[in-house]
C-alpha cells in the first residue's frame, strides 16, 4: 500500500515506487523530525521573494547562502539538492528578468534560462550520478478524458481572466507594445519559450529535488513561491500572485499525477497562448475585439 492507494503495475503512473524512482511520494522524509530540514528550504524560497519580488540582491544572495550552508549542517543529501536549486537561481538572477524582446536582451536571458535549467540537471545526473531531475515527453500513456477536457477550461479560464486581470490593472503595459510582424512574432516565441522554461525549472527541477526531502504539500509550497516570485518580477504584478500561485500549485499536482512533462507543458501553453492574444488585444485596442473586461 501507498499513501494514495494499493501499488499498480503497468497502469498510468507506472510501477511501485522505490527509492532510487524520482517521482516517488516523499513520505520517507517523515516528520517532525523533518521541521529542520524544512528550515534552510524555507529560506531558499524567502531568498526568491528578495530577489525576484524585492529585487535585494544583496540580502537575497546572502539568505540564499544561509540556507546552503545551513543545509550542510542539517543534512548532507538536502545540501546537495538545495545546491542545485541555488545554483539555477543564481544564473537566472544575474540577468535582467524583463519582457524586453529586443534580440540581445533574448539571448541573454535565453541563454541563462538554458543554463539554470542544465546545470542542475547535469550535475544531478553525471556528478551525483542521479535520475532526480527528469523531463518526460513521450511516456507512452494516452490522455484521459478529464485530461482533455481539463484542457479546454483552462482556454476558458484564461479567456475570462485574464483581460479583467491584465487590462483592467494595466499590467499589460509591463510587456512591449508591438504592432509589427516581427515585434508579434517575438513577443509570441518569447511568451511561449518562457512557458516552457516554467516548467522546466520550477517543476521537474526544484519540485522533483524538493519532493526528495519533503512531503508533497510542502514541496509544493515550496516550488510554488519560486515560481510567483520569479514571474512577479517578470511583470505580473497587482494581484497577479493571486492566479500564479494557485496555478503553479496545480500544475506541481497534475505533474505528480500524470508524469508527464507535455501534458503539464500544453496546460502552460494553452494559458499563455489567451495572454499573448490579451498582450496584443491590449496594445491595439482594434485587433483581436474579442475580450470582455
Amino acid at each position: 500500500m501507498t499513501k494514495d492507494g494499493p501499488v499498480r503495475t503497468n497502469q498510468r503512473h507506472g510501477s511501485a515506487a522505490t527509492k532510487s524512482q524520482p517521482y516517488a511520494d516523499s513520505d520517507a522524509a517523515g516528520w517532525p523530525g523533518n521541521s529542520a530540514k524544512l528550515l534552510p528550504a524555507v529560506l531558499v524560497a524567502a531568498s526568491a521573494v528578495l530577489l525576484f519580488v524585492g529585487q535585494l540582491d544583496l540580502p537575497g544572495y546572502g539568505l540564499l547562502l544561509v540556507a546552503v550552508v545551513l543545509a550542510y549542517f542539517i543534512d548532507r543529501p538536502l545540501f546537495r539538492d538545495l545546491l542545485l536549486v541555488a545554483g539555477g537561481m543564481t544564473i537566472i538572477s544575474a540577468v535582467p528578468i524583463t519582457t524586453d524582446i529586443g534580440l540581445v536582451h533574448m539571448l541573454q536571458m535565453g541563454t541563462a534560462m538554458v543554463l539554470a535549467v542544465a546545470l542542475p540537471y547535469l550535475v544531478s545526473r553525471f556528478v551525483y550520478q542521479e535520475h532526480t531531475i527528469r523531463f518526460p515527453v513521450l511516456t507512452g500513456q494516452r490522455w484521459t478524458r478529464v485530461e482533455w477536457w481539463y484542457l479546454a477550461a483552462v482556454v476558458v479560464i484564461g479567456y475570462f481572466l485574464l483581460p479583467v486581470y491584465m487590462i483592467n490593472t494595466g499590467v499589460y503595459q509591463n510587456w512591449p507594445d508591438v504592432s509589427d510582424p516581427g515585434g508579434v512574432a517575438r513577443l509570441f516565441l518569447g511568451t511561449n519559450a518562457l512557458g516552457i522554461w516554467d516548467e522546466l525549472f520550477f517543476i521537474c527541477t526544484c519540485f522533483a529535488l524538493f519532493r526528495r526531502h519533503f512531503p508533497d504539500w510542502q514541496a509544493n509550497l515550496l516550488q510554488a513561491v519560486l515560481f510567483t516570485s520569479f514571474l512577479y518580477e517578470l511583470g505580473f504584478h497587482s494581484w497577479g500572485p493571486l492566479i500564479i500561485f494557485p496555478f503553479a500549485l496545480v500544475q506541481a499536482w497534475i505533474f505528480k499525477l500524470t508524469k508527464s512533462l507535455s501534458y503539464i507543458v500544453s496546460v502552460h501553453l494553452l494559458f499563455d497562448l489567451v495572454l499573448f492574444l490579451v498582450l496584443v488585444h491590449a496594445h491595439n485596442r482594434a485587433w483581436l475585439d474579442i475580450f470582455f473586461y
